[in-house]
């Protein structure tokens, strides 16, 4: 553990005493204001109570003044009252101009930036002051945090600008209520193809944001309906405006480009068509008649089917342009996503490269987008990969706003069924020196933050309680990307779980190294996330990116693996970057080994900087990474009675399905790579596994054998099927020497059903079940492939082993094998 996180622990652990811990669903997230048990640690917070004065009579400092109300008297327990005499109050919010012509005694700061704020003490007082009313709520919610972290708040000085003026979600909620890329439930803002009468949630939920400084929430799919900005839909979207508007959150939505043809009546939407230019500025003052503060727009065109200015041979400035002039006269802005690239791309043409996309398509428009337009630019140049360099159009733009678009809501890295906290990743990127100037990081190339968070109503927010850190982490960052990934890590998990020592080393060791083992499990060295990115970017896939316009493709064949990307004999990728950093990439030598694969194209045989060769790594990281996941739950469970009894049973079934579902990954990949590459694990291990018994090889009754697609995401690629009706079986005989086991079951949860299994040891039955998780396929294959662990059963010698299972109505209780290996 860092020394940072440790010293963190320890400090917030002081004189804790045990309590009883109350039931938790997760729905607080991170702002659950526990109550401080020590009355010595309480104390030295007496400075916090009395009364609470705000001035002036904005919604969103009346917001601060109750949240911070409401946050001490929970954490201090005593009462915290509001009043409107200063001769009476303990603590005064409110912004700048109010609080100098109150206090003109305080020594104050200047405040630079639109939600700059400060926090110190005056004379009695306690002053919580802002650049403007944002300035004020994020200053009340730093102060909390503080508290809540049991921090000194003695010769409080605290004064923080934000990095970027623009720090926003995208949610890529439909209208119809369901969630693009959601793994949370369907959506807090629509159902049923209108504003959701229910709005509660939203309102929570720009709490949430507003804690750690998010200012807009663009609250639709990027994948835009047009109905989003008909004259009949800005009325609704008002009332949501008003839920988000005292947390200082504005609202935005993402906008189709085809909108004046497909909603205004026109045959078309030529962006220098003057009657285009009068639909955007029709709708855009119809918008901001019923919401003054509207944020603005997103916009994805020519990207993946969507429609774009190409149809008319006009370029992205034009498009950007058109839209932002509707906007610039109510101080609207334009985030213009730089995600655009062919998705029908002739694979077969080596020089063809999707990484190439977004500078090719936007560096001769440097300095040709109004100053309203933000470039909303991917962290990586294909598409949210679990490793990728930073996009070369960081550096590649000089005089265009940009903005880092950062993916919370896990699409290719597990989807919030696996633990793999972002921070890490996203710091390196934003840590990265462009070299375009000496230095320039691109935490210093960009005016804006765009997290694609995708919330949805389950009561955790995200569906994994552990997947909430990742929204913690993005409004950190985009607050001040210079924060650590560990003081994130035990932040989050303190003001989430509290701060008892044991658990914010647990925890946040779980976080910290999760990301490095999702990565060894899944495909490390660059050669990005081996999964089915045809359909559901979630279980291994190795071949689906492979022979397909995507682009996302590793080019593994039967003598080496990688793309190259250089430009003496690749692609020109890496010329894409400034002459420092190309140089570096276009060198095998140079080259980081963890991005060999995306910028090289080598031989199996290829040793790396560690002396391995690349086929053997391949190996031993999954092997590693299987381990790596395991070790989670065993850390987990030291936890059992430090944590609500409600999250720690959730966050632990979690874990264990990720532990599993390591070994699925682990199983594929490297049996694939064996196929391919001919050579085999030093080691003796990929394809051997000696306390394990295949479906096929068991006594059935009724039972058919099938074959699995893709092959390598069933143990020998094969599985047994049950007919549609009745009941069926598959038993064996244990050989081994008497003593207590686990036993694994591997079966498939498809999500067209909800098969029916017990498993019996010599004709007792020792644990049932029924496979009715959610995941993302109606076919046994890696996104289904599920494990259930019966642990510490009695065996004999001799004994049999039985699975029983029924069938529901389409899935067919398909049984992949069972392991039988000594408990622990």
């Amino acid at each position: 553990m860092s020394r940072r996180l440790t010293s963190c622990a320890a400090l917030i652990g002081l004189l804790l005493v045990a309590r009883p811990l109350r039931a938790e669903t997760g729905a607080a997230g991170w702002l659950r204001y526990e109550r401080i048990s020590d009355a010595g640690m309480r104390g030295r917070y007496d400075a916090m109570g009395g009364a609470i004065l705000a001035l002036g009579d904005s919604p969103v400092v009346a917001t601060a003044r109750d949240e911070l109300a409401r946050g001490l008297a929970s954490m201090l327990d005593r009462p915290v009252t509001v009043t409107n005499r200063i001769a009476d109050a303990r603590i005064v919010l409110g912004t700048l101009e109010s609080v100098r012509r109150t206090l003109p005694q305080a020594e104050i700061p200047a405040l630079q930036r639109q939600g700059a704020f400060w926090i110190g003490a005056a004379g009695r007082v306690i002053v919580v002051t802002g650049r403007d009313d944002r300035g004020v709520l994020y200053g009340a919610f730093a102060l909390l945090r503080r508290i809540a972290m049991h921090e000194p708040v003695e010769a409080l000085n605290d004064h923080q600008e934000p990095a970027a003026p623009l720090r926003w979600t995208n949610e890529w909620d439909n209208l119809d209520g369901s969630i693009e890329r959601g793994y949370a439930g369907p959506s807090i803002f629509f159902d049923q193809n209108a504003v959701a009468g229910d709005l509660t949630r939203a309102g929570e939920y720009a709490r949430l944001l507003a804690s750690v400084g998010i200012n807009g929430c663009a609250v639709n799919n990027v994948n835009a309906n047009p109905l989003v900005i008909t004259h009949d839909f800005v009325s609704p979207l008002a009332r949501l405006a008003g839920v988000l508007r005292p947390w200082g959150v504005s609202l935005a939505v993402s906008i189709d480009f085809s909108s004046p043809m497909k909603i205004g009546g026109l045959n078309s939407f030529d962006p220098l068509d003057p009657r285009v230019a009068a639909f955007w500025k029709d709708r855009v003052d119809d918008i901001y008649r019923a919401i003054p503060d509207f944020g603005g727009f997103v916009l994805k065109a020519d990207s993946e089917g969507r429609l774009g200015p190409s149809a008319y041979g006009r370029s992205h400035a034009d498009a950007a342009n058109v839209i932002a002039r509707a906007l610039a006269p109510h101080n609207g802005v334009l985030f213009y996503r730089g995600f655009v690239y062919d998705h029908l791309m002739d694979w077969r043409n080596t020089r063809n490269d999707r990484a190439r996309a977004a500078v090719d398509n936007f560096k001769t428009l440097d300095g040709r987008f109004d100053s309203n337009v933000i470039l909303q630019i991917k962290n990586g140049p294909i598409d949210f990969q679990v490793r990728e360099p930073a996009s070369p159009l960081f550096g590649a733009l000089r005089t265009t706003n940009k903005a880092i678009e950062l993916q919370i809501t896990q699409e290719y890295l597990g989807q919030q069924r696996h633990v793999v906290f972002l921070a890490p990743m996203w710091k390196e990127v934003l840590d990265f020196d462009t070299r375009v100037s000496s230095p320039a990081p691109v935490k210093s190339l960009v005016r804006g933050f765009v997290g694609v968070s995708n919330v949805g109503r389950a009561t955790n927010w995200l569906g994994h309680d552990l997947a909430m850190a990742n929204l913690y982490a993005f409004g950190r960052l985009a607050w001040n990307p210079d924060v650590s990934s560990p003081r994130i890590a035990g932040e989050w998990t303190t003001l989430t779980f509290g701060a008892e020592p044991r658990v914010v080393e647990t925890v946040g060791r779980i976080l910290l190294d999760s990301w490095r083992t999702y990565e060894r499990y899944t495909g490390s060295l660059g050669m990005g996330t081996l999964t089915d990115i045809i359909r559901a970017h979630y279980g291994p896939g190795i071949e689906s990116s492979e022979r397909n316009g995507w682009g996302q493709w590793h080019r593994a064949d039967g003598r080496g693996i990688g793309m190259d990307r250089t430009t003496a004999t690749g692609t020109g990728f890496v010329s894409q970057y400034s002459p420092t950093v190309a140089a570096m990439y276009e060198s095998i030598e140079t080259t980081p080994d963890e991005l060999l694969l995306f910028m090289h194209h080598v031989p199996y045989t290829h040793v790396l900087k560690s002396g391995k060769t690349v086929m053997q790594h391949i190996y031993d990281e999954h092997f590693q990474g299987a381990d790596e996941a395991a070790g989670f739950v065993e850390r987990w469970r030291t936890l059992d009675g430090l944590i609500d009894r409600e999250r720690y049973v959730a966050i632990l079934g979690k874990l264990e399905y990720q532990a599993g579902h390591a070994v699925v990954w682990r199983d594929a990949v490297t049996s694939w790579f064996r196929w391919i590459s001919g050579i085999p694990d030093a080691n003796g291990r990929v394809g051997r596994f000696p306390n394990r018994t295949e479906g096929e090889a068991m006594q059935l009754d009724r039972y058919a054998i099938d074959a699995v697609t893709p092959w390598e995401t069933a143990s020998g690629g094969q599985a047994i099927r049950c007919p549609a009706a009745g009941t069926c079986t598959a038993t064996t005989r244990f050989a081994g020497a008497s003593g207590t086991y686990d036993i694994v079951v591997q079966y498939f949860d498809e999500n067209d059903g909800a098969s029916a299994f017990s498993l019996a040891v010599a004709d007792r039955v020792v644990d049932r079940w029924v496979a009715d998780l959610d995941l993302p396929s109606n076919l046994p294959n890696g996104h289904t492939s599920t494990r259930r662990v019966v642990r510490r059963v009695a065996l004999s010698a001799g004994d049999s082993i039985r699975v029983e299972a029924r069938p529901d109505r389409d899935e067919g209780a398909v049984l992949d094998y069972i392991e039988v290996v000594p408990a622990p």
